[in-house]
């Protein structure tokens, strides 16, 4: 049976067929072309960097794309995962807790993602045991295949439908012959059947190692990697080689004769100085041409919008290379160990630092030991402060300190989600007069519970849905720097339990603490600050900015603090700083462009928002 035959007589399991093809309503094959990137010889290539990066190429060319991370993990999302063994967890604005590959997309593509461009096999595995209940399989037994491979490309197919996609970009986590893939890679050739010819192109990213020892290149390892794929029943179709330097000729040739690859589809994808190098690096190898030309979508390429795209971005790296100031900018807390926990405050600080002509060299500073007493030593020599969220007790003491030492000392100061919470209790401690304020997830017992779980939350603890997750509006209070920054609307994501407890709201404020951020429909504080001639930047906030910093668009208040830090550490530094609200805000509606759009260029509610707290 061929697969337009297939595809046209099969919808669903019965005992009379082995095939099994759900279908979301009004889906058309060939519509969407598919370009999917498998991992061979080692984790931690960078196959979310790759594809994002390719990903964009075609973008530019006027292309619409989407992303999907499918992940082997049985977790149905990331929001368990220990930051010390897989990284930060990445929030969505719809409330999905996912890997930290979708913020890379996030900030390659310039979109917001949703649910439906991250799966695991654990959400895989729940569907079909879900449609199994209700006897949506006509009575079969329920195998791997069909059915669970007929779910993930039901997947698929939901989101090419859902984003109307040109191509929709399909990264699979970890390598070819983890166990854990095996259903994932199965589902892809099926995919390439499915489909029909020249709508899936396979991408192998694969490791071309050069010992020291050896002085040269060997492919053996890459070659291996790539035979497992082609066992699986996948002919790539590309093959991306990684690699310190660049990749010889011969050695590509060597792969191609082991792969079935024509030499001019291998290329090379050597170490560059900045992952923001890496489309023009692709673009130059010729990554882009060569999938347009396999899919057969050249047709459809914008020549101008293309050279509008690369344009803008070659200003981007201009501005990047051209940085001639430089700001030590200290992240204290308690996964510094490993810097993917905090990857994109990393990303939100390189991003402000681009837009103000400066590098940002970052001080990790452990807070777990950390007191009053040696926090001077521990932030010497450093121009700003980032207080991160975390959660739980460790590193809490530490945090609180370097709160202290940067108000008291006017250091430039950014607290996040937990170090706003932080920032409240230091504040209600050494201010305001209540020496025994803290956080009831540090001390269930405290006497000024400043940060606690509200009564409404309380009601429904034991339901385990005390966790505000998602993009959520917030109403910012005219005459602060908050409303220079965003205006008076902001939307931002949160991933956090504990709020300031309202009854302690009028004390902090009388004590000069100023909450510029609130919720628009309840007594939740969002942003709060000191005046500026109080301190010359302290700000903190409930929810993660860092998630929706992108290159071209800084995060404003990453933005203000390495503003303020760049003050600090040059004096003659006297460039005053516009926020991007402010000039919208001075542009006539009719002339502003997209980008300017402060309060409208965010999506609207999310649905996180609309179920309320979502753990």
């Amino acid at each position: 049976m061929d697969s337009d035959r297939l595809f046209d007589s099969i919808r669903n399991a019965s005992a009379e067929t082995e095939f099994y093809l759900p279908l979301p309503a009004g889906y058309e094959r060939g519509r969407t072309r598919f370009v999917v990137v498998f991992g061979t010889v080692m984790s931690g290539l960078g196959k979310g960097i790759f594809s994002s990066s390719l990903a964009r190429c075609l973008q530019d060319k006027g292309l619409s794309v989407a992303p999907i991370k499918l992940e082997g993990y049985l977790n149905i999302d990331s929001g368990t995962l220990n930051p010390f063994r897989h990284g930060e967890v990445f929030v969505l604005d719809d409330g999905t807790e996912c890997d930290m590959d979708l913020g890379t997309y996030e900030r390659a593509l310039d979109q917001n993602l949703s649910r439906l461009n991250f799966a695991t096999s654990g959400q895989i595995y729940r569907r079909v045991l879900e449609r199994e209940r209700t006897g949506g399989y006509l009575g079969r037994d329920v195998q791997m295949i069909p059915h669970v491979t007929g779910e993930i490309k039901n997947r698929l197919r939901e989101l090419a439908l859902a984003s109307q996609a040109d191509v929709v970009f399909v990264e699979i986590g970890g390598t070819v012959g983890d166990v854990e893939n095996a259903h994932y890679i199965e589902a892809m050739r099926q995919l390439a059947f499915e489909e029909g010819q020249r709508s899936v192109c396979f991408v192998a990213l694969t490791y071309v190692l050069e010992p020291t020892i050896l002085g040269e290149q060997k492919s053996k390892a890459a070659q291996l990697g790539i035979r497992r794929l082609l066992e699986c029943g996948i002919q790539p179709h590309i093959i991306a080689c990684r690699a310190s330097s660049p990749v010889t000729r011969k050695v590509r040739e060597k792969i191609a004769l082991f792969s079935n690859v024509p030499p001019e589809r291998v290329f090379s994808m050597h170490d560059c100085e900045s992952v923001y190098l890496i489309p023009e690096l692709l673009r130059g190898a010729g990554y882009d041409k060569a999938v347009m030309e396999w899919l057969e979508l050249t047709a459809r390429v914008d020549e101008e919008a293309e050279r509008r795209a690369r344009e803008e971005w070659n200003q981007y790296l201009a501005r990047l290379r051209a940085a001639d100031r430089q700001v030590s900018i200290g992240i204290t807390g308690k996964y510094t160990a490993v810097r993917d926990a905090y990857a994109s405050i990393l990303k939100a600080l390189e991003h402000a630092g681009t837009a103000l002509g400066c590098k940002v060299q970052v001080k990790w500073v452990d807070t777990s030991e950390l007191t009053d007493a040696t926090a001077h030593e521990a932030l010497r020599d450093i121009h700003g402060i980032i207080v991160p969220g975390a959660f739980g007790t460790r590193g809490a003491d530490g945090k609180i300190a370097c709160l202290k030492h940067a108000r008291i000392n006017r250091i430039p100061c950014l607290g996040i989600c937990y170090g706003f919470q932080m920032a409240v209790i230091e504040y209600a401690r050494n201010v305001c007069g209540l020496a025994d304020a803290n956080s009831t997830e540090i001390d269930n017992e405290c006497r000024y519970p400043v940060i606690n779980l509200l009564p409404e939350q309380k009601k429904i603890e034991g339901l385990g849905g005390t966790m505000r997750l998602g993009g959520f509006d917030i109403a910012v209070k005219p005459g602060t720097l908050a409303y220079r920054m965003f205006g008076p609307k902001a939307r931002m994501r949160f991933r956090h339990r504990y709020e300031v407890d309202p009854r302690y709201i009028p004390q902090l404020e009388a004590g000069g603490l100023v909450f510029s951020g609130r919720s628009p429909r309840a007594e939740i504080m969002n942003i709060l600050e000191l005046p500026a001639d109080v301190h010359p930047y302290y700000v903190g906030t409930q929810a993660h900015p860092e998630l929706t910093g992108r290159p071209l668009r800084p995060q404003p208040m990453f933005l203000g603090l390495v503003h303020a830090a760049l003050c600090r550490a040059y004096p003659d530094f006297a460039s005053p700083l516009t926020y991007a609200a402010e000039r919208a805000a001075e542009t006539p509606a009719d002339d502003r462009a997209p980008d300017d759009r402060a309060a409208e260029d965010h999506p609207t509610p999310s649905a996180a928002a609309a179920r309320g707290p979502a753990r």
